[in-house]
């Protein structure tokens, strides 16, 4: 939500084994209608792709809309979908331009013309959703439409345009069936992705089938899915031991997935390197009591990455000491070299240094339910408390609350899991510590704001190491965030699911097609 970016599919338990005839490995003709349950705890904050800006949704996204363009899968570059074909024009990388696919219907059976693309643009930044993908447009200066050619003007070169066009944010919709200037309401969806949506239950369920009006980079758009949203790791795990799931994906608690076995003959097993990431957001405005950079740099001494790592989560994540991951283009440790080990002595001589009397009290938000967020709080505060410099009231929040108390800024710090949403270093710059990020942190660097527009500027992204790196570095300074971990993509399935394996490959798209009967 990321080789740019990596993710190397390290399969625990593969299809092909001794014994198992070609023909088991296809679908039966009797089983090509049977629903597939897919169990998940990411939420889905808003059916329209203009309120929506979180895993969940996108995940949703991807399979009811299209985008003018997607990913193969494990592919690093954005390929047509919606689109014939999209190209700069020029050398300035300011001029983008697509030509979208003939014969494409809504649910309505109105064709979609390159209006309705631009509508779909032009609305997201209309209605400015506080949770919404508008700040993924930032470059977008205006968009134009004739026929089925769609024009995208840019404020400044941006080589990173077409993977944004090619995310959530990308998602076109009926303009005739979607407001101009609000979200719409209900749980109806016109999109024209490989699924339709049969029905939706907020927080429960979504039932999907497979769209025969399709037509785009897909040959096959799969079986019928029925999607399943359970509140917690714990009710998924229990979903899953009761079999009312043959899939379960995101976020299993920790102590199932250290235990797994790929020599369990009744489950499949995919663990997948991933650039998911998780950081501790800090509020830097002058109304928060970590408003002053000193007492930031305190926190980042003290924490122990390597502790929570291995208690709260068992192993089955990593360390992360910078805010681009392992495996991505420009990832430095910048916070190791600028704290490489807990010392509270420094912290103590910063917080002197900036004048304020320990312990510095501020609150912790967390999103309840999502993967193990409560024990991860609650050892972090144990962390900071047990050096006398800290006092931290933890509280957890819905999902939906959480994502508008970040919004509007009232929490003093909140750890929020980050789904790259393209295979670029550039989503974690600007959306994280730009200036008007998502993270809404009231971070400020004119430093950092020039660092990712000039690595925009080059069409080869290895050129963009540097500027990421020095980027790196003065966050690492700066501490607007303090990075905690990355993570694995763990998929289970029932041994009579197949292509589970290519069901989140680390580009943004949920591959809901890929999952077959055995």
């Amino acid at each position: 939500m990321r080789s740019v970016r990596t993710r190397v599919i390290a399969t625990l338990v593969v299809l092909v084994a001794a014994g198992i005839g070609a023909w088991q490995l296809l679908p039966r003709q009797q089983d090509t209608a049977k629903t597939i349950t897919v169990g998940t705890t990411d939420a889905v904050t808003a059916l329209d792709p203009a309120g929506a800006y979180d895993a969940g949704s996108w995940a949703l996204f991807s399979n009811v809309f299209q985008s003018l363009l997607t990913y193969d899968p494990g592919g690093a570059e954005p390929v047509p979908d919606a689109a014939r074909s999209c190209a700069f024009q020029g050398t300035d990388l300011k001029t983008y331009r697509c030509t979208l696919r003939a014969g494409l219907t809504f649910p309505s059976g109105r064709e979609m013309t390159g209006e309705d693309v631009k509508y779909s643009f032009d609305r997201v930044r209309a209605i400015h959703s506080e949770v919404g993908p508008e700040s993924l447009l930032s470059t977008l200066k205006s968009v134009d439409a004739s026929g089925l050619t769609v024009t995208f003007h840019l404020s400044s070169p941006d080589a990173t345009f077409p993977f944004k066009v090619a995310t959530g944010a990308g998602s076109i919709v009926d303009r005739e069936k979607y407001p101009k200037d609000a979200l719409r309401t209900g749980t109806a969806v016109d999109g024209t992705g490989p699924y339709t949506l049969a029905s939706y239950t907020k927080g429960k369920k979504a039932a999907l089938t497979p769209n025969s009006r399709y037509e785009g980079a897909l040959k096959d758009t799969g079986r019928p899915v029925e999607l399943r949203y359970y509140a917690d790791g714990d009710a998924l795990e229990r979903a899953w031991t009761d079999k009312a799931v043959d899939v379960a994906d995101r976020q299993l608690p920790p102590k199932l997935l250290s235990g797994l076995s790929a020599s369990d003959p009744n489950q499949r097993v995919t663990e997948t390197d991933s650039a998911e990431t998780r950081n501790l957001y800090l509020n830097t405005r002058a109304s928060s009591p970590l408003h002053d950079t000193r007492v930031r740099q305190a926190m980042a001494w003290l924490i122990n990455r390597e502790q929570l790592a291995a208690t709260v989560y068992e192993g089955t994540v990593d360390p992360l000491y910078s805010l681009i991951p392992t495996g991505i283009t420009g990832h430095t440790t910048s916070f190791f070299d600028a704290y490489p080990k807990q010392d509270v002595a420094k912290a103590r001589a910063l917080l002197t240094q900036a004048g304020v009397t320990a312990p510095v009290s501020f609150t912790y938000g967390y999103a309840i339910g999502r993967g193990a967020a409560q024990p991860e709080a609650e050892d972090i505060k144990k962390q900071l408390e047990a050096t006398g410099l800290f006092k931290v009231t933890v509280k957890g929040y819905e999902w939906t609350d959480f994502q508008k108390r970040w919004a509007a800024g009232k929490l003093d710090a909140y750890a929020v899991g980050w789904v790259a949403d393209y295979p670029d270093p550039d989503t974690f710059g600007g959306p994280l510590v730009g200036t008007g990020s998502t993270m809404n942190t009231g971070y400020s660097n004119q430093d950092v704001d020039r660092l990712v527009r000039a690595s925009q500027q080059y069409a080869d992204r290895a050129d963009a190491s540097d500027d990421f790196r020095t980027l790196q570095a003065d966050i690492a300074r700066d501490v607007p965030v303090i990075p905690l971990w990355q993570g694995k993509e763990y998929v289970l399935s029932s041994e009579a699911i197949g292509g589970s394996q290519y069901l989140d490959d680390g580009t943004g798209v949920f591959r809901l097609w890929s999952l077959t009967w055995l």
